[in-house]
């Protein structure tokens, strides 16, 4: 259950299809979509 801030709903939400990537400098990341407006969200961390 990864979160991320959504910054058109301008509140946190919880990642739809949560996928794991990993930045250029090598630190995890979680990749998904907001359920509420299906914009792309994004969360550093945790992944």
């Amino acid at each position: 259950m990864a979160t991320a801030y959504c910054m058109k709903c301008r509140k946190k939400v919880e990642i739809r299809n949560p996928t794991r990537v990993t930045l250029k400098n090598g630190r995890p990341a979680m990749q998904g979509v907001c359920p509420v407006c299906s914009t792309k969200v994004f969360r550093i961390g945790r992944a």
